[in-house]
């Protein structure tokens, strides 16, 4: 199916209009990435968790009970790095195939996962480095005082298309973005609110669909969270395409008139006195 370009900007209710289109019209597409994501993410996850079990505080000794602690933080903080390791490198890949396969479809009007995977990978470095970089800046920004960190997510949220579509670099992505949505703050952040709004929704039924599962393993209940999660998660990477095609139509100036209504104008101008005939 193809949907085309968008000629002109677009309101944020036509691009949720249009991504929810593309997606159900190409479910499994978009579906099968974040689903074998989900798989080794929780895998991954159960992984690391049982190679680094918490171990509970002693019950006496003040020595033993900070030995304890020490232990305790090193192994939380190994836990933390390494599941942000898996959490940074699967969702920009994931993420990417779904954005070059969304904007295939946008301008082709067809996609494979085999042939964006393989562009994913070829472009890993840059993707990789910009979103660390967004990242660690939209961190800083939440942790200091909030909204700086809303505005840096906001001004960094096109990186991932940009690299894609554009084929910039890791550092010109993050001028490129920050230059599509200038001016556009508001709307940027709408479309954001309302994905992490859905997003948040999905999560809250699906814990409550997994929870029961822990009963069985708790490798069960993780996997069944982010099988559950992968029927979502596209729409966020997809909106994103179809925000950045908005804003690159808003960059294309419009085009001069036609002869005749060139003429037409002039005519109207002259007789109001407004231009003097040459």
């Amino acid at each position: 199916m193809n949907v085309g370009k968008p000629s002109c900007e677009l309101s944020v209710s036509e691009i949720f209009s249009l991504t929810f289109n593309l997606y159900l019209s190409n479910f499994s597409q978009f579906f099968l990435p974040f689903l074998i994501s989900g798989i080794i993410t929780g895998i991954s996850t159960y992984m690391i968790m049982s190679s680094f079990p918490l171990l509970t505080p002693p019950s006496a000794y003040a020595s033993q009970l900070i030995s304890w602690f020490f232990n305790f933080v090193s192994t939380l903080i190994t836990i933390m790095v390494l599941l942000g390791l898996v959490t940074w490198i699967v969702g920009t890949i994931t993420a990417s195939i779904v954005i070059k396969c969304a904007s295939d479809q946008i301008e082709k009007g067809a996609s494979s996962i085999s042939t964006s995977f393989n562009f994913v990978i070829s472009k890993l470095p840059s993707l990789l480095i910009a979103q660390l970089v967004s990242g660690i800046l939209t961190a800083i920004g939440l942790f200091l005082f909030l909204v700086p960190g809303i505005i840096i997510a906001i001004m960094f949220s096109l990186i991932l298309p940009v690299i894609v579509v554009e084929q910039k670099g890791a550092f010109e992505s993050l001028g490129r973005s920050k230059k599509l949505v200038s001016n556009r703050w508001l709307k940027t952040f709408a479309l954001m609110l309302v994905v992490g709004i859905i997003v948040i929704i999905v999560n809250l039924i699906t814990n409550a669909v997994a929870t029961p599962f822990i009963v069985i393993h708790p490798i069960v209940t993780t996997l069944v969270t982010n099988i559950i999660s992968a029927l979502i998660s596209p729409i966020s990477p997809i909106a994103i395409t179809y925000l950045y095609y908005a804003m690159v139509a808003r960059e294309i100036p419009p085009l001069p008139p036609p002869p005749i209504l060139r003429q037409l104008t002039k005519h109207m101008l002259v007789s109001r006195g407004v231009l003097e005939i040459a």
